[in-house]
This record gives structure tokens, sequence and C-alpha cells, in this order.
């Protein structure tokens, strides 16, 4: 059990485990598509493009030229588009508006009082593999309390590549265990854990939507597990002796 006392800075992954990108990007998606009469269902093609998410990373760790998130998502776009027979309908304007979705999505429920409960005790970064400009438009478009923001973008290596962890832990000027890696994704966990991080992991179980499961908790081996992030609020909060009250 990782005592949380010790911990300086929470680092949290975005997508999933801070804000419902899911249901953000298959709104805005249908919102567009419907504006220009074409018939495509927004759901099933955010779920196509997370598919292509981590394929188009892990292209890039394994020795392709580094490219930022924004770019793969217009690649992986582009080739949906093309699958479903609607290439032809979907002029490049509002491809790059689609893949702007990704720049603006609710926070869940619990995401802004939990993180501004733990900045009372630690510096609260994003550590993403969106990129900085990205993550800049989400964070003020769904007013998220962050402290500071981080990316992969900064180690030109994408999550969980241990260089995308390493980067962010040196830039605050801090040793691997005093920061917190927050995820609702276990590879994530186990990319932090790889060079020395304190986990915690944080179930979201409709991040994948109707159709899909989500990662659980019981199968997660993280230092903490906990339901929201305002629980882990008060966990953070009984570990620095604080006596500030979050409301349930």
């Amino acid at each position: 059990m990782t005592d949380l006392a010790g911990i300086e800075a929470v680092m949290c992954d975005v997508f999933g485990t801070v804000v419902d990108w899911r249901t953000g990007v298959a709104q805005q998606i249908d919102e567009l598509l419907r504006a220009r009469g074409v018939d495509l269902d927004g759901g099933l093609l955010a779920d196509e493009w997370r598919e292509r998410y981590q394929p188009s990373m892990r292209a890039v760790n394994d020795g392709g030229r580094w490219r930022h998130l924004d770019d793969l998502h217009r690649e992986s776009l582009d080739d949906l588009l093309a699958v479903h027979g609607v290439d032809d309908e979907v002029d490049d304007v509002t491809r790059a508006a689609l893949v702007r979705t990704w720049h603006r999505l609710p926070a869940w429920p619990d995401s802004t009082a939990g993180l501004r409960a733990i900045g009372e005790h630690c510096v609260v970064a994003t550590l993403s593999n969106g990129g900085v400009a990205l993550l800049t438009h989400l964070v003020k478009a769904a007013r998220l309390p962050f402290d500071v923001i981080l990316s992969a973008e900064l180690a030109r290596r994408y999550k969980p590549d241990p260089a995308a962890y390493e980067t962010a832990v040196g830039l605050l000027d801090l040793r691997p265990e005093q920061v917190l890696m927050v995820a609702a994704h276990q590879r994530d966990i186990e990319g932090a854990r790889s060079v020395g991080m304190a986990t915690a992991f944080v179930e979201r179980p409709h991040e994948m939507g109707p159709h899909r499961s989500s990662e659980r908790a019981a199968d997660s081996d993280a230092d903490v597990v906990v339901g929201d992030l305002r629980e882990l609020a008060r966990r953070v909060r009984a570990a620095k002796g604080g006596d500030r009250y979050l409301d349930d």
C-alpha cells in the first residue's frame, strides 16, 4: 500500500479518466455530420476511432517519426470515412472540426470537485497522450482545476512508454515515488509503475459506452483503487491530515 502522505504531485490521465470522451465525441460527430446530411452513426464512428488510438501511437513508439495526436486522429478519421463509403461527403473543413471534437469533452461528474480537493494538498497535473494545445483547449473548456498541463508530447514518446512518465516527473523536479499516476486504464498503471511512480486506478464503468466493456477495479493491481476522484481526494486528505470536508 502506497503511503499517500509522501505524495507531492498527482498526475492524471485525461481521456476516460477525467473526461467522458465517448459521449462527447459521439454527440459532436452526430451534430457535425447531421448538419451536412451525412448518414453515419456518431457512436459507431467514435468507437471505431478509439480502436485505432493505441495502434497509431504504438507505431510512433516503435520507430516512426513523432506525430501529434491530432495528426494521428486525422489519419484514422480519413481511413474510417473511406471504409464507411462517405469519403466524398465530408469536406476538409468538416474533417478538421471532427478532429477537434477531442478538444472539447465533458468532465465526469466527480472530476472538478475531486481535482480541486486533491489540489488542496498536492500539485495536480495532466499526463495525457493529447498534445499540449489539445489539453489546454480541453481543460479550459471543461473548467478543470489543473495546476499544470503535462503531455507525452514533451517526451516525444506516447504512454505507456517509460519516457513519457520520466519526463513529466523530471519537469516537476520530483522523485517518481513522490508522484501518483491516476488512470482508468491498467496499461497506464503499468507504465507508471515501471519508472517507480505510485499508482491509483479510478473505475469508469461507462467509459466505453453501452455496448463495450470498460476496465474494472477488480482487474487492477494499482497501489490505490477508487470509484471516483472524490474518493481519491478523501484518501489523500486523510493521509495528509487535512480537515477540509469534501461533500458526498
